[in-house]
């Protein structure tokens, strides 16, 4: 029908629409969160754009069913408003003759949010993890550059070198602070060289320099001189993390082989499983949530929208939290939420097709409705 395909069509453009604006706001919050990492030194700004990326695909998810949920509601307050609706009502048609266009255009959204939350979700955290971790394992010498002063991966030495030759692995005018057990010991060196030990070890050997030690306010400040003096520095390799229930992958938390964590990640795959169902009662909510009574204005959908999502959204949360916890069983916790959902969504569609009838009558079956 021509109905049919200008609603796919308008929901096509509306979804798309609503999509952009959310990705927008997300990038922009993460742009200044993981900027404000960056100042802090908890992740190397060099790698601020990779983040930003990883976890706007981390949660692309939530955006599609957030964006799915909307733009239908959107749509059908439009055609209530512009009377498009009564021409549909008016062609024999119900309210319930929309489900089977509006399906056809959300099933394949909402398998892209399945294949979303359970592949790129986890990926997208283990990542970010991943990069964040081997910025704060790096050793001290990966740090040192001309020129700049460099603090190590502890905040525990400051070095400053005013010249570096790599292919020689020498310095000249260097600089190195260290503070251990609330001691400051300073050591200045005209020249010097990066030296490797075995097992992977790297100092610095510093030659002709002077070391102070202490507080100069106090009595055991000391000043010596050296003709050779060497600094350690703590050479690391870069070890995986052991993966979060956010970053495992389904093998990952079908695996029962650990019992401790075996509630955490049933509950991780509870929230992921469930972001995909929970896209599908909610655009079964939209379409009887969409009815517009011009009396009472176009924003009291929308406001009941809001409020369902956020009920919705916190009632998955909260029955991922229990599971977690071991207070409920993953097969119990697993589908209440949304077969409330779906069973809320029929009676509101039933509610709206013969709005005449009571309440209670529109429940019924046709033939013990009409006694």
């Amino acid at each position: 029908m021509i109905y049919q395909q200008a609603l796919r069509r308008e929901l096509s453009f509306t979804t798309g629409g609503v999509f952009l604006v959310l990705v927008t706001i997300m990038v922009t919050t993460l742009v200044i969160r993981i900027l404000g990492y960056a100042a802090n030194g908890a992740v190397n700004p060099e790698d601020a754009i990779v983040l930003i990326a990883l976890a706007t695909l981390g949660y692309l998810a939530v955006l599609l069913t957030v964006s799915l949920f909307v733009a239908t509601l959107i749509v059908l307050v439009r055609w209530y408003k512009d009377s498009e609706m009564i021409v549909w009502f008016a062609s024999g048609l119900s309210i319930s003759n929309l489900i089977r266009p509006i399906m056809q255009f959300a099933i394949p959204l909402i398998i892209i949010i399945a294949l979303l939350a359970l592949f790129v979700w986890p990926w997208a955290n283990r990542e970010t993890t991943l990069i964040s971790q081997r910025f704060q394992q790096r050793d001290d010498v990966s740090m040192v550059s001309a020129g700049q002063f460099k603090e190590s991966a502890r905040a525990e030495r400051v070095f400053f070198i005013e010249e570096l030759d790599v292919d020689n692995s020498e310095v000249k005018n260097i600089f190195v602070a260290d503070n251990k057990n609330g001691r400051l010991s300073i050591a200045v060196a005209s020249t010097g060289f990066i030296q490797n030990a075995e097992g992977g070890e790297k100092s610095i050997v510093l030659n002709n320099g002077r070391r102070y030690e202490g507080q100069p306010t106090q009595p055991d400040f000391r000043i010596l001189e050296f003709d050779e003096y060497i600094t350690k520095i703590r050479s690391k390799e870069t070890l995986a993390p052991a993966p979060r229930d956010r970053e495992k992958t389904i093998t990952e938390l079908l695996d029962e082989s650990n019992p401790k964590a075996m509630n955490q990640n049933r509950a991780e795959l509870l929230w992921r499983v469930g972001l995909p169902l929970m896209a599908l009662g909610l655009v079964l909510i939209a379409i009887p949530l969409a009815y517009v009574n011009p009396r009472l204005g176009n924003y009291t959908a929308m406001f009941y929208a809001v409020l369902v999502y956020l009920i919705y959204s916190n009632l998955l949360n909260l029955t991922q939290n229990f599971v977690s916890q071991g207070r409920l069983n993953v097969f119990i916790g697993v589908w209440p939420i949304h077969l409330m959902a779906l069973l809320i969504a029929a009676v509101l569609i039933r509610n709206r097709i013969n709005p005449s009838i009571k309440w209670w009558r529109r429940q019924l079956p046709s033939t013990l409705a009409k006694k």
